[in-house]
């Protein structure tokens, strides 16, 4: 299943496909998220288009019997989606909305002050995950996106300032 927001004529054009096209996809680059430290009450946190890969994140922490919960963050109530979906793989879960239309109003972080974790997991845009960082009570693992060009880490064109130096998103990440 993909599932993407239309922002631009790429997924405008994603959009207009119909059942049985095909598309040409190089996907599975780089890094993803090491279970083996999450610990036995992880905290997943999506934002807007970052909450599919949780989704998949939760069911592969689930299956280990991890007490996973959840925190999804949007903009308004018109924007969420897969709220059900988390609960019905048992996972505790919290939604926050800037404009304060459903759940708690505000960010993302404003849901976790009160959480015990023992690990975050997090994809989303990157205002949330530098903020996220600044809140979090452990360490934790954050998703990141950028245009890639070769996606194998040659061209250097994903490249991002970090905390520890420069990154290639594809090669180095996208999960760090």
């Amino acid at each position: 299943t993909l599932i993407y927001k239309v922002v631009g004529q790429g997924t405008a054009q994603m959009a207009a496909m119909v059942p049985g096209e095909r598309l040409d996809i190089l996907t599975g680059l780089g890094n993803g998220y090491d279970l083996s430290i999450v610990g036995e009450a992880p905290l997943l946190v999506g934002g807007g288009v970052g909450v599919p890969p949780m989704y998949g994140l939760a069911k592969k922490l689930r299956a280990l019997g991890k007490n996973v919960q959840v925190i999804l963050g949007f903009n308004t109530s018109a924007e969420i989606f897969y709220e059900a979906e988390f609960r019905a793989l048992g996972c505790t879960v919290s939604v926050t909305t800037v404009d304060g239309s459903y759940g708690v109003k505000g960010f993302v972080t404003d849901a976790m002050k009160d959480l015990t974790y023992s690990h975050f997991c997090a994809c989303g845009p990157e205002p949330m995950l530098k903020a996220l960082y600044r809140a979090s009570q452990t360490s934790g693992q954050m998703s990141f996106e950028e245009r890639m060009g070769c996606g194998f880490g040659a061209c250097m064109g994903c490249s991002c300032k970090t905390l520890t130096g420069n990154k290639r998103i594809c090669k180095d990440g996208p999960v760090m």
